[in-house]
């Protein structure tokens, strides 16, 4: 949703259902090709539109649930503090 890439070891804030914490990108799984569906494994990183899988660490738990169960808990949004901008969206799949 922004120009700057998303690269592994980037702090954001996150906004999950009502509350906010910080988080860290911990790791880039993959990226995937939109036009072949192909998955390109630990990407450098992502760009603006592109879709994949990141694991994310976060300094406070969140309750959540898979977003295919319920999209209120398992939507979110990372936000650059710097800009207040929106970096991306995302959707849980499945936590630690």
């Amino acid at each position: 949703m922004v120009d700057t890439p998303l690269r592994k070891g980037t702090k954001l804030a996150i906004k999950h259902t009502t509350r906010s914490a910080r988080a860290v990108v911990r790791e880039l799984q993959y990226r995937l090709d939109v036009n072949t569906l192909h998955r390109i494994p630990e990407p450098d990183s992502l760009r603006l539109n592109d879709i994949g899988r990141v694991q994310l660490r976060t300094t406070v738990p969140l309750l959540c649930d898979p977003y295919s169960r319920n999209r209120t808990t398992g939507g979110f949004v990372l936000v650059d503090e710097s800009t207040n901008r929106t970096v991306a969206a995302g959707m849980i799949t499945a936590g630690d």
